[in-house]
């Protein structure tokens, strides 16, 4: 006995489809956000107090380089949150202060996001009236990504103001005395593997959320 013909989807059926997908980006990209703010909430949540950073009666010159170096590489272990919260204020007044970068930035960083990385590779991309594969799109982003952070003002920036920060790090990191500080032997360890999973907690962010757009690619 001959199986019935499939049943035709209907308009509604159809539009209630399409609707699912056009969502499923917007979805995921909330779902970033919201994963990527938690998990700076919690990382910025365990920051020392920045008065005790800040001590004016812990600050000394160092005797040697070898001092200075020891000094920062424990103000690093104890600070770490501090200064990465440091560094990005860095960042974000450098960008603030140039504001063609700043929307050259976000521009790109919207580019990724609703071009390539929340948006489902179905149906294609078209623009301009020509369609683009998924493999086309991807190298379209990097070329643009190359063009923006090495041909511009952006990369340039960017560099700069990490470089300051950096600096400015190191020379607190050396003239901080530490002997205040409530260091163990074990903390390096411990503050280098809580500051990987504080890198590592918007990675990990980013892969679940855009995993089942990236998933669909493959």
């Amino acid at each position: 006995m001959a199986s019935p013909p499939p049943l035709p989807m209907t308009t509604a059926q159809a539009s209630a489809a399409s609707t699912g997908t056009a969502a499923a980006p917007s979805t995921a990209l909330r779902s970033f956000i919201s994963r990527l703010a938690d998990t700076s909430h919690r990382a910025f949540a365990r920051r020392r107090p920045w008065l005790e950073m800040l001590d004016r009666s812990a600050f000394a010159r160092p005797e040697s380089a070898t001092d200075a170096l020891s000094r920062l590489k424990k103000n690093v272990s104890y600070f770490k949150i501090n200064y990465v919260a440091f560094l990005a204020l860095v960042l974000a007044l450098s960008l603030l202060s140039h504001p063609l970068s700043l929307v050259t930035l976000l521009s790109l960083s919207a580019a990724w996001s609703f071009l390539y990385l929340f948006r489902p590779s179905d149906p294609p991309l078209v623009l301009f009236g020509r369609t683009f594969s998924d493999r086309e799109t991807l190298g379209g982003l990097i070329l643009l990504t190359i063009i923006v952070v090495f041909l511009t003002s952006v990369g340039s920036l960017l560099i700069s103001a990490l470089m300051v920060g950096a600096a400015l790090v190191c020379v607190h990191g050396a003239l901080r005395v530490p002997e205040d500080l409530f260091l163990d032997e074990a903390e390096p360890t411990v503050a280098a593997a809580g500051f990987l999973n504080f890198l590592g907690g918007a990675a990990s962010s980013a892969a679940a959320a855009a995993a089942p757009v990236v998933a669909a690619r493959v």
